[in-house]
């Protein structure tokens, strides 16, 4: 059953769960313009991110003038923008995208990998230290202690636009999603939210603060992100043309588990050559 309330419809479960907001994925409209709360997640997310690697980087001491963070926004959000959208079709739908070419920019309608727009964040992030001066970890480990309030604010978004819902299930807080017909599902977004935005971003901040060598934070964040998308992805449908791609394994969690290993591994160099650069110094 759906009550409509004003601008917000809300779709009422039959047997069990908790209704569903299903609000209106756009915001405002301006004749032709549609200004949708899916790419105003990411603007907010960009905008905390300034303020999160201001803040950090006068903690930390790194000579990052304003003008030179708004830089680094920019050139991390073309990274994101261009390699998540690029990410998208390329491991999740890459046949649609091949006959439907015009819809790889469409990035209004959803469809974001993160995967990739990590790979495209790095590569932005190296072009900026290598025009601007500086070194590598100095600002991965600040960016990286930013990134969980933009995977916050792009899963808000995923759940207000009722995608990447749950699988069935029979819990109290279940919701009956638009497009996942009528099973009542886990609000996985929500639960992505709270483990990718909350607290990988609580566990960074922390490491953060303490003196660690350099490169600590961003691989911790790698680590951090493959275990919890891995673990999110347990409650998460399986995308309708892909499926479990390994067995029980989702393409989310093929592709985080490189990273918990990669992670881990390059924490133990950092550490290691942390480690040797303390007994030298104390040599």
């Amino acid at each position: 059953m759906i009550v409509t309330l004003d601008s917000v419809s809300i779709i009422v479960p039959a047997l069990a769960g908790i209704p569903f907001p299903a609000i209106d994925p756009v915001f405002f409209r301006l004749g032709p313009l549609q200004f949708r709360w899916y790419g105003l997640m990411y603007l907010i997310g960009l905008a905390m991110a300034y303020v999160v690697i201001k803040r950090r980087a006068a903690a930390r001491d790194v000579p990052l003038s304003k003008v030179q963070v708004y830089d680094l926004i920019v050139y991390a959000a073309f990274g994101v923008f261009l390699g998540g959208r690029l990410g998208y079709t390329l491991f999740y739908n890459p046949t649609y995208y091949l006959h439907h070419p015009a819809e790889i920019l469409a990035v209004w309608e959803g469809g974001m990998s993160f995967h990739g727009g990590l790979l495209g964040t790095c590569v932005a992030l190296v072009l900026f230290c290598y025009r601007k001066g500086f070194a590598v970890y100095t600002i991965a480990d600040l960016a990286a202690q930013a990134v969980p309030i933009g995977l916050g604010c792009g899963r808000v978004g995923n759940f207000i636009n009722g995608e990447l819902y749950g699988r069935p299930t029979d819990v109290a807080w279940c919701m009956v999603f638009p497009r996942g017909g009528e099973a009542c599902r886990h609000p996985s977004q929500l639960y992505e939210a709270a483990l990718e935005g909350v607290v990988l971003f609580v566990v960074l901040g922390f490491l953060g603060k303490k003196h660690t060598p350099p490169g600590t934070v961003f691989w911790s964040f790698i680590t951090g992100y493959g275990i919890l998308r891995s673990i999110g992805e347990v409650f998460r449908e399986p995308d309708a043309h892909m499926g479990f791609v390994l067995g029980s394994l989702t393409m989310g969690q093929l592709l985080s588990l490189p990273m918990v290993l990669l992670g881990v591994t390059m924490l133990l160099v950092c550490y290691r050559k942390g480690y040797a650069h303390r007994s030298v110094s104390h040599g």
